[in-house]
């Protein structure tokens, strides 16, 4: 997955994305990969939040709620 591509066409979507990992929860062995996605393209449902112990599986997380999304997501289907 490039993640440079795929920021850069959630963004030109109308969706602002976060990824976050936290240092705290990696010691204690927990899930430290947040991915937040918000902004004017997920409509009424708010925003998606997603945790994994790895970013891909954290960013698949917040891609499969996207696609369930109501809108343009067509061109996810070609992400993985």
């Amino acid at each position: 997955m490039d993640i440079e591509q795929l920021m850069e066409r959630l963004g030109r979507s109308g969706v602002t994305v976060i990824i976050k990992v936290d240092d705290e929860r990696m010691a204690e062995g927990g899930e430290p990969w947040t991915v937040v996605m918000s902004g004017p393209a997920m409509g009424e449902q708010g925003f998606i939040r997603a945790e994994s112990s790895n970013l891909d599986s954290c960013l698949e997380q917040a891609l499969d709620r996207l696609r369930e999304r109501r809108n343009d997501w067509e061109w996810l289907v070609d992400i993985s």
